[in-house]
């Protein structure tokens, strides 16, 4: 499936290669090596110079099947990996803290794929061969709940279901500070941070992004934070983290988004995928699943006072 992105201000001025290995999550060897293919192009020209530097609103296009082949992830029966349920269709993991979702550049294997192959050697057809199975993720700091496609139906129904929003996914943070009103929308574009590329921020020429929140408890003392339920109308990258912070309310223990602080301290940002619901793409069933805190966040939580 190709790539193709509009330029923005973050990303202005950068080598072409750079912006080949930012979107492809590749190596920056390997992007070069893809733009030496001819496998990108600037406004419908294809080029072969890495160097090149991109200006705002350009138009580029990447073919990522011209990426250096890598070698398909490999079973590692050595990653302890929850699963919830499985059946020929889905499987429903609650993925720990510190795992990564799939292979990618720095993180080559040791990844939540790599367990799932050692449990369902079946899972290694379904999608994307590097990353067989998903079709959404979590940050590598979320714990929760993650659908895991098993067969090529459920794999095409997912991802529609996805686009569709039709998916129920919800989360459990702990926010600094009272959230002015107890229930909202927070309703802001999200796109990469123009002050540094690596990082997302609501823009005004970013992505569409919605985020239900629901206020649980708000809590006084060591400091003023908040339990809040977050839930996606859309999926963006990072987009809780983002949305929150950009109101005000980062969730704790976000180092990247302005969530270190004194008075409270969160081994990793406070952030749960506790709900997972969706139709079944076989049965035609609704399905819900549910994860409790686990117990980090949990005693997070034990030494706050309302």
């Amino acid at each position: 499936m190709i790539i193709r992105e509009e330029i923005p201000p973050a990303l202005a001025g950068e080598r072409l290669d750079r912006i080949v290995a930012l979107l492809t999550d590749a190596s920056r060897s390997d992007a070069a090596a893809l733009v030496a293919n001819g496998g990108a192009s600037l406004d419908g020209v294809v080029t072969t110079s890495g160097k090149i530097r991109v200006t705002l609103d350009q138009v580029v296009e990447i073919d990522p099947d011209l990426l250096p082949k890598r070698p398909l992830p490999i079973a590692d029966t050595s990653i302890e990996l929850p699963i919830v349920y499985a059946d020929d269709d889905v499987i429903i993991v609650d993925k720990p803290a510190g795992l990564v979702v799939h292979p990618g550049h720095g993180h080559p294997d040791g990844t939540l794929v790599n367990a799932i192959l050692a449990k369902y050697p079946d899972v290694a057809g379904v999608g994307d061969p590097m990353r067989p199975g998903i079709v959404h993720r979590l940050d590598v700091g979320t714990s929760g709940l993650m659908a895991v496609a098993r067969s090529d139906r459920a794999y095409q129904s997912l991802v529609a279901a996805l686009a569709a929003r039709t998916v129920t996914r919800a989360y459990l943070a702990l926010v600094w500070g009272h959230l002015e009103s107890p229930n909202g929308v927070i309703d802001a574009p999200i796109g990469r941070d123009h002050r540094d590329p690596l990082r997302m921020a609501v823009v005004i020429d970013g992505k569409p992004a919605r985020t239900r929140y629901h206020t649980i408890t708000n809590y006084r003392s060591p400091a003023e934070v908040s339990e809040v339920e977050c839930r996606l109308e859309t999926g963006r990258t990072h987009q809780i983290r983002v949305h929150l912070a950009a109101a005000g309310h980062p969730v704790v223990g976000d180092g990247a988004y302005g969530g270190i602080r004194s008075g409270v301290v969160s081994p990793r940002p406070f952030l749960h995928a506790a709900e997972l619901a969706f139709v079944h793409p076989g049965t035609g069933e609704t399905m819900t699943f549910t994860s409790p805190l686990p117990q980090d966040l949990r005693d997070v939580l034990d030494g706050l006072t309302l």
